[in-house]
Formats: structure tokens, sequence, C-alpha cells
């Protein structure tokens, strides 16, 4: 498995600010060990990055145009790493059944046993059990910080559904308030490309 022995944590330098040192810091480490993978050998990191996305969006979510999004990446860049990994057997590449124009990109089941071997990366998840419940505390602190940063600038939004202003929690089970769609109770748990953080009110 990989090692970070030569990967020390360092100090702050200079003027920048710590929260960004210590964002990139982590992760710079996430990138060795992905790098450093066994399992991941064969994979380019973009192409990884796509796998991830893909393996966590849901079916409103599931095309080229919304990974090469999701991935700040241009089309080009996008539609030859997702050959690539239809190539390797570890994408299936449907027609839209209302649109014929329009492809959906689902992984296939080797593709989720490697996920599910190599995401979270051991050394965060060792890390969260031993900061105990502090590890909560950050997690709703940096989706504060994301949520944040979503309002501030001009990026598209790619939240959890539940999370999203037009999630319905009805009697029937969850609804889609955007496409007025029944969801599956797994479907409030993936990432949408419509996502739109709750309304707030200004007090």
């Amino acid at each position: 498995m990989p090692v970070f022995s030569r990967y020390s944590a360092c100090a702050p330098a200079g003027n920048t600010p710590v929260l960004f040192d210590l964002l990139e810091r982590l992760s710079s480490l996430t990138r060795v060990w992905f790098r450093e993978h066994p399992l991941l050998a064969d994979l380019q990191p973009v192409q990884l990055s796509a796998l991830m996305y893909l393996g966590r969006c849901n079916r409103y979510s599931n095309t080229p145009l919304a990974v090469a999004d999701y991935l700040g990446l241009t089309k080009g860049t996008v539609s030859q790493s997702l050959k690539a990994l239809e190539a390797k057997g570890l994408l299936v590449k449907t027609q839209d059944e209302r649109d014929k124009r329009s492809v959906h990109l689902t992984l296939s089941e080797p593709a989720r046993q490697l996920l599910q071997a190599v995401v979270p990366p051991d050394f965060l998840m060792a890390a969260t059990q031993r900061m105990g419940t502090r590890a909560q505390d950050l997690e709703s602190l940096l989706l504060d910080l994301l949520r944040s940063i979503q309002q501030g600038t001009n990026v598209p939004g790619f939240g959890l559904c539940r999370t999203c202003r037009f999630h319905r929690t009805l009697a029937a089970g969850p609804l889609c308030g955007l496409t007025r769609e029944p969801l599956a109770p797994a479907d409030s748990e993936l990432i949408c490309r419509e996502h739109q953080p709750p309304e707030t009110t200004d007090t």
C-alpha cells in the first residue's frame, strides 16, 4: 500500500493563508496516495476523478458534459478519458430513453469494486477515526465552507440531493421538486448537477 514516510506535514510559509495551505496539503497527500496505489497503476488521475464522480452522481448528472463541468475540464479532454475508461471495461454507455442524442454513463461492476477498494483512502479513514467526534465537526465546517464558496462565486452546485432546495420528503417517499419525479431513498445521497442550496431568509 502507499507510504507517506517521506511526505511529512509542513508549516505554512510566507503570507499564504493557513486554511489554503492545509487544504492544498491534504489534496497533495491524497494525490500521492492514489498515484502510489497498486490497483490504480493503469489509471490516469483524470480517469480516476471521472470514475469517482460517476460513482456518486445521480441519473440526471451522469452525462459526459456533466463530468466535464464537475471536473472543470474541456469536453475534449474528458471525452478521451471516458473513451479510455470504456475501453478498459470500467464504464458502460447507454442512450437516453427520451433523447437519443444524449448518453448516460454508469460504472461497470469491476469499476464499482475498484472504487470500493480505494475510496476513501485508508490514511484518511485512520486519521478521522483517531479524531473521534471532532471529525464530524470538521465535516460540518467544510460543508459550510463549500456552500459559502458556491454562493459567493459562479460555480456549478453539484451538491447532495438531500441538501437541495428542490428536494421534497413526502409520505410516498422523496421527490425532486424540479423534475417532479419520485426518487429512491438512495438517490438522496447522490450528487446532482442541478443542485441549488436552500433559500436563506435575511434577518
